[in-house]
Order: structure tokens, then C-alpha cells, then sequence
């Protein structure tokens, strides 16, 4: 894993998701993950269907929702802290499928490690309004205590934006999301460019 990790959020985007995912992928992101807070599951069914077809290139993912993942063919899950147990999403999705698992602090991330997790999406890094539950940044410096102890890729997340996104991949992170910082904006892809060319200038 290594670049740009995007993440729908229909809350925040301009242009939807459909329309932001694509900007995504013309912006060379290969990993997409659909998150939604739809309260009807056919909604979020066709919409993540949709989706999974447009990314048959890239990794495609699901957050929270393992029946949404198994239904559309997707390539894993994300979890977050009060979501299915690792352990039965495991059992659910099978060994080939990708989970990842958010996680606050070093605890946690050896726990998600041993649990057999394929990735850590480390958050929030900076204070965020993004997510209402993120809870308390937990700063570059759980990057690296982490990139010590875990062999697992890093996905950092949270209050990320063009000034201070080199220091997090400095940190250690292997991927970073930048929702807000994309999103909002009226050109999805070339906001998404510019990110990318942090790990193109290596």
C-alpha cells in the first residue's frame, strides 16, 4: 500500500460519489473505500454495487459494512472500533479478502496485528470535523511508535491537508486520506494530484 486512500462521504461531496470516485481514479488512486450512513441497506447496496464496478481496477473496500462488501464483491472491509469483531469479519469474508482496522494508539494496533488485520488506519492524526466520534488527535508521533513495533501498512487519517500531509508520510504512514481536503473542492482530481506528488518527489 502506498499513495492516496480516498473515502466517499456523500455528506461533504459537490459532486456525489459516483462523480468523485471517478475523479479518483483519473487522479491514479488505487484504493477506494465507500462509506456511507444510509439507514436503507438497498440504497447503500446499489449505490456500492455501482461503485464496485467502476473500481474493478483498484482496490475496492466498504466501511463497516461486511453483508454491503460480500453482496457487492468487494475486495475487503474497513472497521472501525465499534464494528464487527475482526475475528468474525475474518470468518465472514474469508483469508483472501482485505480488512483493515482503525485503531488510537500502539495497544490497539498490536492487538489489530496479532488479530491478523491486513492494515491500520491510524486516526485522527489532527483534530478533525470530518468524523464527530473521531475522538482526540493523536499526532504523527503514534505514526512512528507504531511503524517501530507493527509490520502492518498504515493508512493515517484525520485533519490531513496539503501542510502538513509531507510530514505524515514522513512520519511513516504508507497511505493518507484527505477527505475534506478533496471533496469540497471543484476539481476533485487535481486536489487528489497534489497530494500524489508527495510520494512521486519520493
Amino acid at each position: 500500500m502506498r499513495g492516496f486512500y480516498f473515502i466517499t462521504d456523500a455528506t461533504l461531496s459537490r459532486a456525489g460519489n459516483f462523480n468523485d470516485v471517478k475523479n479518483a481514479l483519473k487522479a491514479g488512486v488505487g484504493f477506494i473505500q465507500y462509506r456511507n450512513k444510509y439507514p436503507d441497506d438497498k440504497q447503500a447496496f446499489r449505490e456500492a454495487l455501482r461503485l464496485r464496478r467502476l473500481c474493478k481496477n483498484v482496490i475496492f473496500l466498504v466501511n463497516d459494512r461486511v453483508d454491503i462488501a460480500l453482496a457487492v464483491g468487494a475486495d475487503g472491509v474497513h472497521l472501525g472500533r465499534e464494528d464487527l469483531p475482526l475475528k468474525i469479519a475474518r470468518k465472514l469474508l474469508g483469508k483472501k479478502k482485505i480488512i483493515g482496522l482503525t485503531v488510537h494508539n500502539l495497544a490497539q494496533a498490536l492487538q489489530a496485528e496479532r488479530q491478523g488485520a491486513d492494515y491500520l488506519g491510524v486516526a485522527p492524526i489532527f483534530k478533525t470535523g470530518t468524523k464527530k466520534d473521531a475522538g482526540l488527535p493523536c499526532g504523527v508521533g503514534l505514526i512512528k511508535k507504531i511503524k517501530k513495533h507493527c509490520r502492518l501498512p498504515i493508512v493515517a487519517i484525520g485533519g490531513i491537508n496539503l501542510s502538513n500531509a509531507e510530514e505524515v508520510i514522513r512520519s511513516g504512514a504508507d497511505c493518507l486520506c484527505a477527505i475534506s481536503s478533496v471533496i469540497v473542492k471543484q476539481d476533485v482530481k487535481k486536489e487528489i494530484e497534489k497530494f500524489q506528488k508527495f510520494w512521486e518527489s519520493g
